[in-house]
């Protein structure tokens, strides 16, 4: 794997693809761009709820944003998952190929955990660019790395819910320790993934050692009988 030069963080605010660029900065690489894809109402590939939240995030890490805001990805009505992951990959990749105009492009971090689906996507894209992939969450082991998480300081916020087992007590609760051991049960009952890789549930990371400033948010749930989400009213950088 290349040091030198420039990473891209591939990032939506999510615990997962936040860890793996607070690891991609612990193993000295040198981060310079994170880019959020927001892929509408639906998607196949991307992390969906509260995208708008990762520009505060990223200043608040300090680093520059790029945003892609592509049509509607069709992933509603779509019948072929094959080809809609790959549809849906093309304006990440159109955005990353730009991108090599102007600064020294190494690779991306994603926070993929078991999806091959996305991985081996985000691989075959990495491939054609000729750049470097960085996965660390990639096949570890989930209650782990929600260990590991929460053990750096990550204040981890769940903000969607969509799965037996989860009831609306769990929108806008934190991640912590109980939470997780709450997931790991839930998973031997219901088979929910601990770190909701099954789109379970979303999360998104209000603080942590990467960032200067924490997120504060304001909020109403919105739960419609078997699934809910956090409709955010405000967010701004607390002290």
């Amino acid at each position: 794997m290349t040091e030198s030069g420039d990473w891209v963080g591939l990032f939506s605010g999510g615990k997962d693809s936040s860890w793996a660029v607070y690891r991609a900065l612990e193993a000295g690489l040198d981060v310079t761009r994170l880019l959020t894809v927001h892929p509408g109402d639906d998607s196949y590939m991307y992390h969906v709820p509260a995208t708008h939240l990762a520009a505060l995030a990223a200043e608040s890490m300090g680093i520059e944003l790029i945003e892609v805001t592509p049509d509607d990805l069709g992933a509603a009505e779509a019948t072929d998952s094959s080809e809609q992951g790959d549809a849906e990959l093309e304006p990440l990749e159109a955005a990353l190929e730009a991108l090599t105009a102007e600064i020294d492009l190494a690779g991306v971090t994603a926070g993929a955990v078991e999806s091959e689906y996305q991985t081996n996507r985000i691989q075959g894209m990495c491939d054609r660019l000729e750049i470097d992939l960085f996965a660390p969450l990639w096949q570890e082991d989930p209650r782990e790395l929600g260990e590991a998480m929460i053990d750096a300081g990550f204040e981890i916020q769940i903000i969607q819910v969509a799965a037996h087992g989860l009831d609306e007590s769990w929108l806008g609760r934190t991640l912590d320790h109980d939470a997780l051991e709450e997931l790991v049960e839930l998973n031997e009952q219901y088979g929910v993934h601990p770190l909701g890789e099954g789109g379970e549930f979303e999360t998104f990371v209000t603080d942590g050692p990467h960032m200067s400033n924490p997120i504060e948010l304001e909020y109403e749930t919105v739960w419609e009988g078997t699934r809910g989400h956090l409709e955010i009213t405000d967010a701004r950088l607390g002290e």
